[in-house]
């Protein structure tokens, strides 16, 4: 810096320090300069904040944001073209599921509508992705230009003109000690200063228009966002009932036990051991047939199947004992005929020559009764 140069900021600070301290008079500004002024430190702190906030609203997890920023910054200096994408949680739920849902494979309803719904919700993620390029091109960059251009310049132009003014409030105050023609010239640069901030700063407050376009087309991406997911997550919705309502009418299957004999090394039956099996329960109108007993069995394979009836009943899960007149007394472990279904809460069915309505929760069918 030269030493006329050090002697300006002197004057400067020496007048500052007057102002602030010995209540020393300087410049005043008009009220329009002042009212934009404030508009335009408004606006500046505004974008500021802005910005960050939308960045956070599409990508919210700020650890991650950081490390995408890192890897971007490194990719851009290696010359790579590919940048990372921010990790949607919608995705990273969908990957779960899919992944999961194809291991349960195609028999398992649960694991096809586990896949159907991870594929959906990937493809939510894929609409969050094309929502963060939008904001990005139509709200996020316009917006940032704004701040590093136009805001920026006025904020040099404000501070220019601040220390103009110091300068020629200085030279004023020293009006006997400073030329005339010195303070001439200060002034000089002190009002063309002031012109050109003032017409920046209106230039600026006049041009709401492109600011409220921005503004719609944030709005309009997340529109099309929302809408994108609706239209998916409806799909989806209605592809899960349809399988439900499947599922609900499939046969319903019960657990039972078999009786397998085990034999020694020498050929001889030792005894039986119990093997689990699941089979369909049979309708009404067929006969419930039990597998041949095998030869030399101490057992026969059929014991337990004597206790299913050939015709509709069901298994008590718990034990029931009435309060009022014409409901079944019967103790958990039961096996009930059934005789008819009164409405979705009661049955009504016999038990060792009793009859009497008992609730539809506490059996398990074991064979239904005919359809109506």
């Amino acid at each position: 810096m030269s030493v006329s140069g050090m002697k300006k900021q002197l004057h400067k600070a020496s007048q500052l320090l007057n102002e602030r301290l010995m209540g020393a008079e300087g410049t005043k500004m008009d009220e329009d300069f002042l009212r934009m002024e404030k508009s335009v430190a408004v606006i500046h702190a505004l974008l500021a904040e802005l910005l960050s906030k939308t960045t956070e609203f599409l990508q919210p997890n700020p650890a991650y944001r950081a490390k995408l920023s890192m890897l971007n910054g490194m990719s851009r200096i290696r010359g790579q073209g590919r940048s990372t994408g921010y990790p949607q949680t919608e995705g990273t739920l969908g990957h779960c599921m899919l992944r999961y849902g194809q291991e349960l494979g195609a028999a398992s309803e649960f694991g096809g509508a586990l896949a159907g719904a991870g594929d959906a919700l990937q493809r939510v993620a894929q609409a969050r992705d094309a929502l963060d390029v939008k904001v990005k091109r139509t709200f996020i960059d316009p917006l940032q230009d704004l701040h590093n251009t136009e805001l920026k310049e006025i904020r040099y132009q404000l501070k220019k003109l601040n220390g103009r003014r110091l300068d020629f409030d200085y030279k004023k105050r020293r009006k006997g000690k400073v030329a005339v023609d010195e303070v001439r010239q200060a002034w000089d640069k002190f009002f063309t200063s002031r012109e050109l901030a003032e017409r920046s700063m209106f230039i600026l407050l006049q041009n709401d228009v492109d600011r409220l376009r921005r503004l719609a087309a944030l709005v309009a991406a997340l529109l099309d966002f929302h809408r994108d997911a609706h239209r998916i997550l409806l799909g989806l919705h209605g592809n899960l009932r349809d399988r439900l309502t499947a599922a609900s009418e499939k046969p319903r299957r019960r657990f039972s036990t078999k009786k397998t004999r085990a034999g020694s090394e020498q050929g001889g039956s030792i005894g039986f051991y119990h093997q689990p099996s699941v089979t369909p329960v049979v309708s009404s109108g067929e006969q419930f047939t039990a597998p041949p007993s095998r030869p030399g069995s101490a057992i026969p394979c059929h014991a337990d199947s004597k206790l299913v009836p050939d015709r509709p009943c069901c298994r008590a899960m718990y034990s029931f004992h009435p309060d009022h007149e014409g409901e079944l007394d019967f103790s958990e472990g039961d096996v009930i005929v059934l005789t008819c279904q009164v409405d979705a809460n009661w049955y009504e069915g016999t038990l060792g020559g009793q009859s009497g309505l008992f609730p539809v929760s506490y059996v398990d069918v074991l064979v239904p009764l005919p359809l109506p």
